[in-house]
This record gives C-alpha cells, structure tokens and sequence, in this order.
C-alpha cells in the first residue's frame, strides 16, 4: 500500500534522528489498522499513508533551525520537506497540496476536516498516548480518547491499547 521509494527517503532524513524512523512506522501501522475498518478507497489509502510517512518529516529542518522538535516546528518546515519528495515522486498537485495541508497543520486538531486528516490524527495519538502511565493516567486517557477519537476503528483501538477495565 505504500511507497517503498518515500518510505527510504524518510529513513535518510530521519538518520540523524533515528528515534524518529520508529515513531513514523508505528504511526504508518496505526493508520493501516485504522483504514483497515474504514470504507476507504485504495486511492484514498495511498494517500493517507504517504501523510502518516511523512507526518513529521520536518523534525530533522526544525531542529536545524530553532533548535527544537516541538510540533509547532514541525509543521512550519515538515511541509516544506515534503512537497520536494512528492513532487520528485510524482504526485499530482492535488494531493499534494492536501497532504501537505495535514503534515503542516498536524498538530492542531481545530485544523481537521475531513477522514484522511483524522485518521492520521488518531494515528499518531495512538502512538503519542504511549508516553503516559497506563496503571495512573485512566482518567486522562479516558478524556483524551472521548474528545480525539472520530472513527469507529481509531476509538475501539485506543481503547483496547490503553483503557485496563474492559
């Protein structure tokens, strides 16, 4: 379902941040998994893929630049690095541009709107919600999946991930 070509790419700018190749694969899975249960067409997938690859590309250019990871960072200089590997690639300038509108507003969720750009929300909080303590943090978890989770797939999965009582 993905490109192997964007995914190499991703693996060379991520070499210095090696962390960040982990993140993007798990992230890759969670919008697989989330898609899996979505009645999405194959193109639609491709698409929502190649954004959950290139999700955080610009984390490597925001740490050369403001010294920082920060999301805020990211989205300022992540769709910038990613129109250049998209246009390389191929894409047409549609999806380009869409894909580029959810990697530079992917940390604000007031920005989502529509399915593509919630799934890939949801993927990527499936990943950042690991961070917290499973046994203390319930309440918190609870809370965060109610107000972030959209689709059937993305809720039911963070709730068996991470809520003890079933």
């Amino acid at each position: 379902m993905c490109n192997e070509s964007i995914i190499r790419q991703m693996k060379e700018i991520f070499a210095e941040i090696p962390f960040g190749i982990k993140h993007t694969l798990r992230v890759l899975k969670n919008a697989e998994d989330i898609m899996e249960g979505e009645n999405i067409s194959e193109e639609e997938k491709k698409l929502i893929s190649t954004t959950a690859i290139l999700h955080d590309i610009g984390a490597v250019e925001a740490q050369h630049k403001y010294g920082s990871i920060e999301g805020v960072y990211q989205e300022k200089e992540g769709h910038l690095v990613a129109r250049k590997i998209l246009e390389k690639e191929g894409y047409d300038l549609k999806d380009i541009e869409r894909i580029c509108y959810i990697i530079g507003n992917h940390h604000t969720p007031s920005k989502i709107d529509g399915l593509d750009f919630q799934i890939q929300w949801e993927a990527d909080l499936l990943e950042n919600l690991t961070v917290l303590d499973i046994q203390k943090d319930q309440q918190k978890i609870k809370k965060c999946i109610e107000d972030n989770f959209k689709t059937s797939i993305g809720k039911k999965i963070a709730y068996n991930r991470f809520i003890l009582e079933k």
